[in-house]
């Protein structure tokens, strides 16, 4: 579990970069708002992570086909909680924009691992 913890967290910290790579530039030089700049880059971010999660933290045998709609879920979920937590942090509590993606990014990592760990990737039984 330490290794599986650890891949996933390095694998993160790519699809994080990108994420926030991705939302700074929205709200920094596009003019784009930080919720919705914030969802573009989770939705780049996450195809990142599903490619690099599948492959490297969950070592997966179970087909694309079956695993991929079930990212999707968990994404899909993922997804919903960072509209949620970007608009009460952000809009709501009126947090700057990069420590309201902090916080809503350690929430939501803690589902997606645990979704992910045990419904998409679960582990064979030997």
């Amino acid at each position: 579990m330490i290794k599986q913890l650890s891949s996933f967290v390095g694998v993160g910290v790519i699809a994080t970069a990108i994420h926030y790579a991705l939302l700074v530039a929205l709200v920094e030089l596009g003019g784009v708002s930080p919720v919705p700049s914030a969802l573009c880059g989770f939705t780049v971010g996450g195809v990142v992570s599903y490619g690099l999660n599948r492959r490297h933290t969950f070592e997966s045998a179970r087909p694309h086909d079956e695993a991929a709609w079930r990212f999707a879920v968990v994404a899909s979920v993922a997804f919903v909680l960072t509209y949620l937590f970007m608009r009460l942090f952000n809009e709501v509590t009126h947090l700057p924009y990069l420590l309201a993606q902090v916080a809503t990014t350690l929430i939501v990592m803690v589902w997606t691992f645990g979704a992910n760990r045990l419904w998409t990737f679960p582990q064979e039984k030997n």
